[in-house]
């Protein structure tokens, strides 16, 4: 009676640490940073940064710049080359109003430098830039 006890201890503590195995997240390592000034003036350079990475394996990258502002919707200022690893992108531009525009970096994995469907795997935060 006592090894049948063990035995049934043993079975459900190795069911109960299989459970919280399957629960843990398995994910692949990367993230997108963005970095831009939060104002600018009329008329003047506005230079916005990101870089960018993606773990997973099969996958080449391309990181690009968004940006939303003047009710115009989010749309692609520039995007790096397609590359191995991690990517880096930046755009230079100039405001001809005043307002705020928003912009984030995406990165995209791609199969083949001619991907036509890639596939998306990251986004950075929202950065605003204050125009005045």
């Amino acid at each position: 009676m006592k090894a049948r006890g063990g035995r049934v201890a043993v079975i459900g503590a190795m069911g109960l640490a299989s459970v919280a195995l399957a629960a843990a997240p398995a994910f692949a390592k990367g993230g997108v940073d963005i970095t831009a000034p939060s104002t600018g003036q009329v008329g003047k350079t506005i230079t916005v940064k990101a870089h960018g990475g993606d773990d997973s394996a099969g996958y080449l990258h391309q990181l690009c710049l968004e940006e939303n502002g003047f009710g115009e919707g989010w749309h692609q200022e520039n995007c790096s080359a397609v590359v191995k690893g991690d990517a880096q992108v930046t755009a230079n531009g100039t405001s001809a109003r005043r307002g705020d525009l928003r912009f984030r970096a995406v990165l995209y994995g791609l199969t083949s430098k001619n991907d036509q469907k890639p596939v998306r795997l990251h986004a950075s935060d929202v950065v605003t830039v204050h125009v005045r």
